[in-house]
């Protein structure tokens, strides 16, 4: 019986490890691959990334610039236009755009923005809403109602 035990991979699928420093016969005797001397022939030898031999690094000449905000929210954005072409929904919220494929996963928060335009009528349930989105859905007839952001800063 065939089992998981039982399993090799294919012929020339895997390769020997290379063995160093085995004597002359191996032909990676003596030096063992490191050529003659140097930093690098040296044993625990490691150049980190950035090292220019003592020179100050390039990463230090250069300035430091901008900053991240921390505290900065981030929206998932969608249009009024977008709504207008979710056939078969009375209620829009973050979760209907994420399983519709039109905001992100990684996004915490919803806006919706008024490019476009919408001519039925949608109950819309968002963290934030422009001032021509809202007018655009309560004039199709809709509704918008915002939803509380606590704890969701930065996200």
């Amino acid at each position: 019986m065939i089992g998981l035990d039982s399993l090799t991979p294919f012929a020339g699928a895997k390769r020997n490890k290379k063995r160093v420093g085995r004597g002359p016969g191996s032909g990676h005797g003596k030096t063992a691959c490191k050529g003659q001397k140097g930093q690098k022939s040296r044993s625990g030898a490691s150049i980190p990334a950035g090292f220019q031999g003592g020179q100050m690094p390039l990463y230090r000449q250069l300035p430091k610039r901008g900053f991240k905000n921390r505290s900065r929210i981030v929206y998932g954005v969608v249009n009024v236009g977008t709504l207008q072409g979710l056939e078969g929904l009375d209620t829009i919220d973050l979760d209907t755009l994420k399983r519709r494929g039109l905001v992100r996963k990684v996004y915490g928060l919803l806006k919706i923005l008024g490019e476009g335009e919408i001519s039925r009528p949608v109950r819309v349930r968002a963290h934030g809403i422009s001032a021509s989105a809202r007018k655009k859905i309560e004039a199709a007839g809709g509704s918008v109602e915002i939803i509380s952001r606590a704890g969701k800063v930065g996200s």
